[in-house]
């Protein structure tokens, strides 16, 4: 049997990308081939930026790694790991809450693309309390030093967008 260099998708809404979420893609990276990060876009989901916004900020963060591309897609998993030509889902798991519910995601998408398998990477201890309503909170609710605050949770170029979005947000709401 010879082996063949995989190529990966990495999907989530990353909204925004965490330091988590940098580990995944870090450690996906130096394992496959190619990765390929994959922005989702949910049409019935309100996130804090937009998709293009999403791709620029990754783009950014993701520079450095030569064997990382990122995208956005709309629709299936299975279909978008498909218009990659990856054979595998990479999927990170903080909980053993994040277990059950990838754990029967894995299995629909075995189902419905056989040839695609679901690969799962644990959480890194220093980044499986980390959330996106975590961060989102600390950005609203955080004082003066909300910046440094945040970058122990999110890579150094997701902090302005961020602060600068909530605020935006908040006032909005106002």
């Amino acid at each position: 049997m010879t082996s063949v260099p995989l190529r990966v998708v990495y999907v989530g809404s990353f909204d925004p990308l965490t330091l988590g979420h940098l580990d995944i893609i870090r450690r996906g990276a130096s394992l496959f081939a190619h990765l390929t990060v994959g922005i989702g876009v949910n049409p019935d989901k309100r996130p804090l930026f937009s998709p293009e916004e999403r791709l620029e900020i990754t783009r950014k963060v993701v520079a450095e790694l030569p064997n990382v591309s990122v995208e956005c897609f709309s629709g299936l998993t299975i279909d978008f790991a498909r218009s990659c030509q990856a054979s595998a889902i990479l999927r990170g798991i903080r909980s053993l809450s994040d277990i059950e519910s990838e754990f029967t995601m894995g299995l629909a998408n075995k189902v419905l693309a056989p040839q695609l398998e679901t690969i799962f990477f644990m959480a890194g201890e220093r980044y499986a309390h980390i959330s996106s309503s975590l961060i989102k909170q600390i950005a609203l609710l955080g004082n003066s030093n909300s910046a440094d605050r945040l970058s122990e949770f999110v890579p150094e170029a997701v902090i302005q967008p961020l602060l600068e979005k909530v605020h935006q947000v908040a006032s909005q709401r106002k």
